[in-house]
């Protein structure tokens, strides 16, 4: 599964981990506030088990959500980037 991000609230620099339970294709996009796309931060095949991935924050303050897909899993967080 997915964890919260921390720290949060960030500043400009935050990690997200996440669990995967067998190998797949996963991708790890952020999104704004408004539903649009800021980035993407996985999109790669990965091994079963724990990862961290780092996010280095180059947008405006304000309500993020990270979205983890590894093959039919989806799971959406919110976090806070606060300047």
């Amino acid at each position: 599964g997915l964890e919260q991000n921390y720290p949060n609230p960030f500043n400009p620099c935050t990690i997200i981990s996440y669990q995967i339970p067998k190998s797949a294709h996963v991708y790890m996009k952020i999104f704004n506030a408004l539903g649009q796309e800021v980035g993407t931060l996985i999109n790669d095949q990965m091994a079963a088990g724990y990862h961290q991935v780092q996010w280095n924050a180059n947008v405006p303050s304000g309500i993020y959500f990270y979205r983890l897909q590894a093959g039919e899993f989806v799971e959406t967080k919110k976090m806070i980037l606060l300047r």
